[in-house]
């Protein structure tokens, strides 16, 4: 369904599809234009509820509850990729989606994805698609040592083994239970890298800074604006590459676009895409503290119908994301009794920490609770803060 450029007046209601810590934020942007927020979403004690001006408790493919969300807002998106693409493809008859279930089918599966960035022209990691035993015993030995990955469902390192060999591949094929997949080559990787790009209705853009990644254990763990790894032209490249993609796409929301940055024998580094994300990122969680418009705000714009605002950094940042093993200190390992609160006094004395909490409950090891982002006018100044941040609370240096 299409609107009128005036779009939805403050006042109105906004959907949203998924009641997750970046529906929570999405939420407070949404409210701090003026919006009502609807949230769908089967958790009745997600992050997103506690903020929301309406949950409705019900699954995403319940279609009364679907029609419920449809006639209460004028406009409907989404906060995580696996939302079911039927359920947009039904809210798109009734009201105004954002992302499109034609984009958001796309980025659900792994084979169309590389596919699709593929036929835009954009190098993706050297893979093989991977539907049975015979296509293993196919795959190109260049391909090993390779990473296999489920098409479907993964997120965080979940869904996904490395695989030093053929024999390694076909014992992980089985435990993933011969879904189908993508066997990845693992590349020399000199660091990872991620573009957000907002994109309305209109086929307006609006770009933000190019991230430095740190990940760990499949999970973001560091990210870093404006980084020194990041070359001016890797930049210019890289953008290039996420604006192709969001037109090819016609994609209309908040996309981000993953890049491995791949170093070659003689040193030369390389842009290969890594997959994209039809939605805000944990990547962008920096500009809610470090630009004049956030990725939230951006995406409550688009759904609304208004003008996008501005991207523009003003300070360097570097974001820590925040998992639940701060909480959890046992040592023999286990998430069991009541868990420790990190010092956040100790945290928040540091010039330029901004603390996000995202209402979880309970903290389990690898769980996102939320995250901490630096801001200075320098970027040596907002690393040598974030450094003694994570001091502080025992994350790891990088």
């Amino acid at each position: 369904m299409t609107r009128d450029r005036l779009g939805v007046a403050p006042g109105g209601w906004l959907g949203l599809l998924g009641g997750g810590q970046l529906g929570r934020m999405f939420a407070m942007a949404a409210q701090s234009l003026g919006y009502r927020v609807a949230v769908l979403d089967p958790a009745r004690d997600g992050p997103a509820a506690s903020v929301c001006d309406e949950h409705i408790a019900a699954d995403y493919l319940d279609a009364p509850a679907l029609e419920n969300l449809a006639l209460h807002c004028a406009a409907v998106t989404t906060e995580f990729e696996n939302v079911p693409a039927q359920s947009l493809a039904f809210l798109a008859e009734h009201c105004f989606t954002t992302p499109s279930a034609e984009s958001v089918a796309v980025a659900q599966d792994r084979i169309a994805e590389k596919r699709f960035i593929a036929s835009c022209g954009i190098a993706v990691v050297p893979h093989a698609v991977i539907e049975s035993v015979d296509d293993l015993a196919r795959a190109s030995d260049d391909l090993f040592p390779g990473i296999l990955k489920a098409s479907r469902l993964g997120y965080d390192g979940k869904g996904q083994a490395r695989v030093a060999d053929r024999s390694d591949a076909e014992r992980a094929f089985a435990k993933l239970g011969h879904v189908a997949a993508v066997l990845e080559r693992r590349v020399d990787l000199a660091f990872e890298l991620s573009v957000v790009v907002a994109r309305g209705s209109d086929g307006a853009t609006a770009i933000f800074a190019p991230a430095e990644n740190l990940h760990r254990e499949g999970i973001l763990a560091v990210t870093t604006v404006p980084s020194p790894s990041i070359t001016p032209t890797l930049e210019t490249d890289a953008v290039a590459a996420a604006l192709r993609i969001a037109h090819a796409l016609d994609y209309v929301g908040v996309l981000c676009v993953e890049f491995f940055v791949a170093r070659d024998a003689n040193g030369s580094l390389s842009l290969l895409v890594n997959e994209i994300a039809p939605r805000p990122h944990n990547s962008g969680h920096y500009t809610i503290d470090a630009c004049v418009t956030s990725q939230f705000a951006q995406q409550a714009r688009i759904a609304a119908g208004l003008p996008l605002g501005d991207p523009r950094r003003h300070s360097a940042a570097v974001m820590l994301n925040l998992l639940g093993d701060l909480w959890v200190r046992d040592d023999d390992g286990s998430d069991e009794g009541r868990q420790r609160e990190p010092d956040w006094c100790a945290v928040l004395k540091h010039a330029g920490a901004n603390l996000h909490l995202y209402g979880k409950r309970e903290a389990r090891r690898g769980r996102k609770m939320g995250h901490v982002t630096i801001v200075a006018d320098r970027p040596d100044e907002a690393k040598r803060i974030a450094l003694s941040v994570a001091d502080v609370l025992g994350i790891a240096r990088w």
